[in-house]
């Protein structure tokens, strides 16, 4: 089969290195990678492009196909822009409660959305995508699961880090865990670039915990950051690990001081800016700590992050 990929997407260059800035709010200075910067707004563009066109070249993914992935919104947003400028079609499998904005940027980009029942949380929505994989003419990019989520972190998003920061030296990393390819995949690329790296899990605190609109979450009011969920997350693979429990109410406070800093983020990049600010304090002035700012703070106007601002 020939490695040309199919529809617009061959002319669409790939894409370019996110900008690596230090920010500081307090007494700390954390080097934070403005992945809200990506084609559709977070992060995960980098898995999904890495994930649909290893595939298409190896011959799993095929034109008829439709592409579909369990997601609580920045994956599937991810994949419906991919799939769009592949000329694929795609299925996002949603559990009820995300945010509408989430709904309508998938739709936007001729994507379908289909839901799951609220109280299964993301793993309802796994349990029905898997069930469709059974059927034939479905091509699962299992983001949960998939050893490339991490590879493509690995291969691009930290050696951009190397590149960008004063003296190539990095001496922790900092991300919440979803799917856990992001710090899985930092971890490995900056170690393997010589870096002495720690590894930090950013972990929120719902301390005024009810009902969890996506139940394998540790906290209902940041969104994609789950637990026990990930296959790629693994003790192993992050010798080291650091956790930093944050309470959530910080997480959102801090993400409405980055955006009033001129950072349009969502609440995840509060929760990693809050605990590597925490890790910068005990690893001293010197040491240079990044994290990541994931994704954009467009689709969370109708959840709590903004009723400050209403």
């Amino acid at each position: 089969m020939s490695a040309e990929l199919p529809g617009h997407h061959r002319y669409i260059n790939r894409i370019a290195a996110t900008p690596l800035v230090p920010v500081r709010l307090e007494s700390a200075t954390v080097w934070c990678k403005l992945e809200f910067l990506n084609p559709s707004g977070s992060t995960k563009d980098r898995i999904a492009r890495f994930i649909l066109e290893k595939a298409w070249r190896q011959g799993r993914l095929k034109c008829e196909d439709r592409v579909v992935e369990a997601s609580s919104g920045s994956t599937s947003i991810a994949l419906a822009l991919a799939c769009a400028q592949m000329g694929l079609r795609f299925l996002a499998v949603l559990p009820e409660g995300v945010s509408s904005e989430r709904v309508f940027i998938i739709r936007a980009y001729g994507g379908e959305v289909k839901t799951t029942p609220r109280e299964l949380g993301i793993r309802g929505a796994i349990a029905e995508v898997e069930r469709l994989g059974l059927e034939p003419g479905y091509f699962l990019p299992r983001q949960f699961a998939n050893p490339d989520n991490a590879e493509a972190h690995r291969i691009s998003t930290a050696r951009e880090m190397v590149d960008q920061i004063p003296g190539g030296r990095v001496d922790a990393v900092v991300s919440g865990v979803g799917t856990g390819g992001t710090l899985v995949g930092l971890f490995e690329g900056l170690r393997e670039s010589g870096c002495q790296v720690v590894p930090v899990l950013a972990r929120p605190v719902n301390l005024t915990r009810t009902h969890d609109a996506e139940c394998c979450s540790f906290s209902s009011r940041i969104p994609g950051v789950a637990d026990s969920i990930s296959e790629i997350f693994r003790p192993e693979r992050v010798p080291g690990l650091v956790t930093v429990e944050v309470q959530d109410e910080d997480a959102m406070t801090t993400t409405r001081e980055l955006i009033r800093l001129g950072f349009p983020v969502g609440p995840s990049s509060g929760l990693n800016y809050r605990a590597a600010v925490e890790v910068q304090r005990k690893l001293g002035d010197s040491a240079q700590v990044v994290t990541v700012f994931p994704d954009r703070m467009e689709r969370y106007f109708t959840t709590e992050l903004f009723k400050p601002f209403v």
